[in-house]
């Protein structure tokens, strides 16, 4: 079966971006072929059988570029015919959809004004992305989904009254081979040593695109309020590719600790720098999932997480680290984190995680994503 992947963009550590790679690579190794279509590729491409189409876009503001991106995937779709087209953004004429981001509409009115949605020069922005995703979740829409937790469904299903048959479940993949064999001591030294920190550093690693979104601030703000004796000894290491209008340099000099905050961009060797580090925050805002905080599990990092992320139930569970409470306080943020870095339970907190997933690893298939994308494609072309 021929396979067609939309993405807007591909970024080398973007959570989404590396799930689709991984996807469209056990779609390829089952046998199926894979073009992806995106707007921007960033890093090494994929394995040379899996093509990649990177199309043009324009427009001056952010939605009317990804409208000129849609218009040219439509025209390559009409070109060269598919059996199945997978989007990994919301977009209309999808027949599968992995949801991978929170409800739009319902941030936007929970976390947004009225101004938000009603004010001319955002108007057009946000009527883009609502329509977008009602294309997707609508009633009477036939784009099968493919969900990363049961509770973004109950928000879909919320706003738009999307048929409960319409919805897969996924389970947690678990990414236990880029993790087997690192050695704690090796990749403690190592990670110290690639940023020039002292052997007895504390490191607190952050990984994700969204500056804001993903709590980076909110980590800064703690780290800046550690005691003296503490906050000496301890850096931010801060992995991801921010929007544009994010400037994590200057939030950190106003907070006194610009030196005390690495950002890297993007990198390759992340898994040597969790299974190094103290402590993995992730005081997200809004998460749909946080694969990333299944890799932290899996690196045996201690967690620091909110609430709100879709996986953080699963580090409770595991006891596997620390979750704050919903509504969020930067004070419980500050005091877990002096905590974190002194407590002794480091070690358990890493045996429980690496246990937690060990278990979903051999009870669950390597290739779920793609099973069910490969059954739902033999499903609708059988109906063809």
């Amino acid at each position: 079966m021929k396979f067609a992947f939309l993405i807007f963009k591909v970024f080398p550590y973007g959570g989404v971006q590396r799930d689709m790679l991984r996807i469209a690579q056990d779609c390829v190794n089952a046998g199926h072929e894979v073009t992806i279509y995106t707007g921007e590729w960033r890093g090494a491409m994929p394995d040379s059988r899996i093509r990649v189409e990177v199309l043009p876009s324009s427009g001056w503001l952010n939605h009317q570029r990804h409208q000129s991106l849609i218009h040219h995937m439509q025209i390559e779709l009409a070109r060269n015919p598919v059996d199945l087209v997978v989007g990994f953004n919301r977009m209309a004429g999808l027949d599968v959809y992995y949801a991978a981001d929170p409800c739009y509409i319902q941030r936007a009115h929970q976390e947004r004004s009225w101004f938000y949605r009603n004010m001319p020069f955002v108007r057009g922005r946000y009527r883009f992305f609502a329509e977008a995703e009602k294309a997707v979740m609508g009633a009477q829409s036939r784009c099968q989904i493919l969900l990363l937790t049961e509770r973004e469904k109950h928000s879909f299903q919320h706003w738009y009254h999307t048929p409960d048959n319409r919805f897969h479940l996924l389970p947690a993949n678990i990414p236990f081979e880029k993790f087997a064999n690192k050695n704690r001591e090796y990749c403690r030294a190592y990670a110290r040593q690639q940023f020039n920190l002292p052997a007895t550093a504390n490191i607190v690693l952050t990984v994700g695109s969204a500056f804001f979104r993903k709590g980076v601030d909110r980590v800064i703000d703690a780290i800046a309020a550690l005691p003296d004796h503490l906050r000496d000894n301890t850096w931010l290491v801060a992995i991801g590719e921010y929007e544009s209008n994010s400037n994590i340099e200057a939030y950190c000099k106003k907070h006194g600790i610009s030196h005390r905050c690495i950002h890297v961009g993007g990198r390759s060797d992340v898994p040597d720098l969790m299974v190094g580090c103290d402590v993995f925050a992730h005081p997200a805002r809004s998460e749909l999932a946080g694969i990333v905080l299944i890799e932290a599990m899996t690196a045996g990092a201690p967690v620091l997480v909110s609430e709100v992320c879709g996986y953080a139930p699963r580090v409770a569970e595991a006891v596997a680290g620390v979750v704050l409470a919903n509504p969020y306080k930067q004070e419980d943020m500050n005091q877990t984190l002096a905590m974190m870095l002194q407590s002794q339970q480091k070690e358990i907190w890493q045996t429980n995680g690496q246990r937690y997933v060990a278990h979903i690893h051999a009870t669950t298939s390597k290739t779920a994503e793609a099973d069910y994308i490969i059954e739902l494609g033999l499903c609708l072309h059988a109906k063809k």
